[in-house]
């Protein structure tokens, strides 16, 4: 049982999070998102947390910002891309129960400081750029943190944002080296 709300774009997901799951979850009909919607939101973060779950795509990405802005504290969860694909269609809908338990568990706050404790230089050293695999290598390491996969830039944002130490960060690496 989760105790926060999850917060997914549409019906389907909604399934797809209930089947992994027994949880409340609130749907914001993909950009069909209004003022009453960010309003249920709000009053489920304050009862008793929200976790965003959607889908790792451009329009997912961009629901995620509207109601983290909108909505202080809520918590991240992610799946890869690989993980919500079936017959082309990219969703959380698309997801096994055991994902989308993964995520959830793994879901981040942002924390509140600016922190600048990764930089351009840790992907280039690291190869998270520059490097043939480095997209492999991004989406692996997105997976095993729980911050789902990003480009170079938006894995800087999201390790800093979401206050991953240096340590956490190179086991992970150290971890996912066998595997790709």
């Amino acid at each position: 049982m989760i105790k926060e709300v999850i917060v997914v774009e549409g019906r389907d997901d909604i399934t797809a999070v209930k089947r992994a799951v027994e949880a409340e979850v609130i749907s914001v009909s993909g950009f069909g998102i209004n003022g009453q919607i960010i309003e249920k939101i709000k009053q489920a973060q304050k009862r008793q947390g929200v976790i965003i779950l959607t889908d790792p795509d451009f329009a997912g990405e961009k629901i995620r910002r509207i109601i983290a802005k909108r909505v202080p504290d809520v918590k991240h969860a992610y799946i890869t891309q690989s993980e919500g694909t079936k017959d082309g269609d990219i969703g959380v809908e698309n997801a096994s129960p055991e994902t989308i338990i993964r995520a959830l568990e793994n879901a981040k706050c942002e924390v509140k400081e600016v922190r600048k404790e990764f930089d351009i230089q840790d992907m280039v050293y690291f190869k998270l750029t520059g490097d043939g695999k480095s997209k492999q290598r991004r989406d692996v390491l997105g997976k095993k943190l729980g911050i789902g996969y990003c480009n170079t830039g938006q894995l800087i944002t999201r390790l800093n944002n979401y206050g991953i130490s240096k340590e956490e960060f190179i086991q992970a690496l150290e971890s996912i080296e066998k595997e790709i």
